[in-house]
């Protein structure tokens, strides 16, 4: 038991001993940690000299739901007849969390991307982002030195061009939802979205925050509301329909009346016959055309309820908010990163210099 204490306070013993002679190893080496410490700083002092602002350009918004169009009770089953759902049912659409991947989408980004510039209507927007992101198209080996111009309708592409442009905006999409796209809400409890573009262009930022903003949310209005909007088209027609009928059917009794101004009165057959037939088509048509007039004014103030609001809080003015990268914040993180480079650099040589002298 001696014996095995005493292993055991030795082996501390040594341990302090190798301790210590590696703290005065480094101790020796202070002029070598202070040079690489000094050129370290340097060089995040250098970095975050040369480093863009990024600007950030913001849109508040509330968002307001549609009610649903399920209480139509008597009148969506009447309008059922004419073969119309009048009853809504979009209504579960792109709530919550469902608006922001909306905007994370490649489809609305693609379309964002592919408009014009509000600044400038003659630049697509992917091409300035090309620009200010320094992205070299005809030099690359991948494209084949080919130039790809997405103004060009992608229908008159030949198969290797249209794929390599849709692979780029593929990219273009996938790097914005990474590095310059954010969405949240403004508060959990409340329904105030936040979108936030981030880009070293301030141009491109406040743009692009614009056009994404009114493609996304157009979108979402549009989707919501098509199943009433082709409800009420299709009631539109039907109602037409059964309206011109009717008034058919009234002209043609004036017109059988007129046809036979002195009717023989034992030939009453001709005209009553005829007349009657038509008026009852009419009186028929007329009892049909105020149900479809009904429900049409139904389904209209069930668009209404259905359609959500969105009503903008905040726009991106300028000058964009912008943030620069710290000076000083760079020299601390670029000094300690060097010197712990440094430290492990001399721990590697003087393990590899005692393995040769053993």
């Amino acid at each position: 038991m001696n014996k095995l204490k005493q292993t055991k306070e030795l082996t501390f013993k040594e341990l302090l001993l190798i301790v210590q002679d590696w703290i005065k190893y480094f101790l020796s080496k202070w002029y070598v940690l202070m040079i690489t410490g000094i050129i370290g700083g340097g060089m995040g002092y250098f970095y975050a000299n040369r480093k863009e602002p990024v600007y950030t350009a913001t849109t508040t918004f509330v968002l307001e739901a549609g009610e649903s169009g399920g209480g139509m009770g008597q009148m969506a089953g009447l309008a059922a007849l004419a073969g119309v759902d009048v009853s809504g049912g979009s209504n579960s659409l792109f709530q919550g969390d469902n608006l922001f991947a909306l905007y994370k989408s490649r489809t609305m980004l693609e379309q964002a991307l592919l408009s014009s510039n509000p600044l400038d209507t003659n630049e697509l927007l992917v091409n300035q982002y090309i620009r200010f992101n320094n992205i070299n198209l005809k030099g690359s080996k991948k494209l084949n030195n080919t130039k790809v111009d997405f103004k060009k309708d992608p229908r008159l592409f030949d198969v290797s061009t249209l794929r390599m442009r849709d692979s780029l905006i593929g990219i273009f999409t996938h790097n914005i939802v990474k590095n310059n796209l954010k969405i949240d809400k403004v508060d959990k409890k409340a329904s105030i979205i936040k979108v936030e573009i981030n880009a070293t262009n301030e141009d491109f930022a406040k743009s692009f925050n614009e056009v994404l903003v009114s493609t996304v949310n157009n979108f979402y209005v549009r989707t919501k509301t098509k199943k009433s909007l082709d409800n009420i088209a299709i009631l539109q027609v039907k109602t037409d329909s059964v309206k011109a009928v009717m008034n058919g059917n009234i002209a043609t009794a004036a017109v059988i009346i007129d046809a036979t101004p002195n009717l023989n009165p034992t030939r009453q057959a001709k005209r009553i016959v005829p007349t009657q037939r038509s008026q009852f088509s009419a009186e028929t048509n007329k009892a049909i055309l105020g149900q479809l007039v009904q429900n049409l004014e139904m389904a209209k103030m069930s668009l209404m309820k259905e359609a959500p609001l969105i009503e903008k809080i905040d726009i991106p003015i300028y000058p964009l908010l912008s943030t620069n990268t710290s000076k000083t914040k760079m020299v601390v993180l670029g000094f300690i990163a060097t010197i712990f480079l440094t430290l492990f650099g001399l721990l590697l040589i003087r393990i590899i210099k005692a393995s040769l002298e053993d």
